[in-house]
């Protein structure tokens, strides 16, 4: 997602098997003593370089922000759109949280866009780390598939894995801002690229973290699009709904595209984040304690 967010730094992390992932870190937008950390998970075909808009308006109000290019996307290594092992964005993310709290201490939000709130719903349900704020973006949990195609992917995976196919979106989808669809055609660095691997991942993690939704103890904004050609909306609305109230925020943007925080109309979306953290996130100089861990996973 598009505009300025000051220098930005780039990192190498090995995951846990080794593949190189490359981390931005946003300099220079920081105002202030700092709130704490937010972690971008950015979505399939896409990297972190599509954040520098949305790392300026973090950092404006005191955010430090980073984004891992997940593996096989963007600058990381890792063949397009393939995961070696159903986990494999989970287990990297771990890595990444690791390393990112290493380099920045204190509160964490993780922020996850469409296959990003997938992985980063996952990873709060599983307890893989303490994290002590959660925003989704137009999250996966409900992947738009006919009950038919999720039968065909699950067999796919069994059969045919690794292959990689293009994954039929229409960039149309993302954005009515027609220079958003435009630079997302030309990006070099975004691709199309699906393995039934991955495709499964999306089928199977969707409900297992609405599953969660009763138990969830990490304050959560979720904030989705009605207009989406590239998720089901009725996830999202799923999970609010089964959330306890008081933990989890709910926003629908009914005429918005996928991609929200990159739509027209966008300031919207962003006053209604900057809000939930106002409400939630550490004011600078003030008193934070944080609400760790995650639901148990579900059975």
């Amino acid at each position: 997602m598009t505009g300025p967010a000051g220098s930005v730094e780039f990192l190498d992390v090995a995951a846990f098997d080794g593949t190189r992932l490359t981390l931005r870190r946003w300099h220079g937008a920081v105002v202030g003593a700092g709130r704490g950390t937010v972690l971008i998970v950015h979505g399939v075909g896409e990297h972190g370089g599509r954040y520098d808009e949305v790392a300026a308006r973090l950092g404006t109000t005191g955010w430090r922000v980073f984004c891992h290019d997940q593996r096989g996307h963007g600058l990381s290594d890792g063949s397009r759109g393939r995961l070696r092992r159903d986990d494999d964005l989970l287990e990297d993310l771990t890595v990444v949280v690791d390393h990112v709290r290493s380099l920045a201490p204190g509160p964490l939000l993780l922020l996850g866009h469409s296959l990003g709130g997938v992985v980063a719903g996952r990873f709060v349900a599983e307890a893989r780390r303490p994290v002590d704020l959660l925003v989704l973006s137009s999250p996966a949990l409900d992947p738009g598939l006919s009950p038919a195609k999720k039968i065909l992917v699950r067999w796919a995976r069994q059969l045919l894995p690794d292959i990689t196919l293009g994954n039929g979106l229409d960039p149309r989808g993302i954005s009515r801002d027609p220079e958003v669809v435009a630079a997302y055609r030309a990006d070099p660095l975004v691709h199309d690229r699906i393995s039934p691997r991955l495709a499964a991942f999306l089928v199977e993690s969707g409900p297992r973290v609405i599953r969660a939704a009763p138990a969830w103890r990490v304050p959560t904004l979720v904030m989705w699009a009605g207009d989406d050609s590239f998720v089901g909306p009725n996830g999202s609305a799923e999970f609010v709904r089964t959330a306890p109230a008081g933990t989890v925020t709910g926003r629908c943007f009914p005429e918005h595209r996928h991609e929200i925080l990159n739509d027209v109309d966008r300031e919207l979306v962003f006053a209604e984040l900057e809000a939930w953290l106002r409400l939630h996130g550490q004011e600078p100089g003030s008193r934070f304690v944080p609400q760790r861990g995650g639901p148990p996973p579900p059975s």
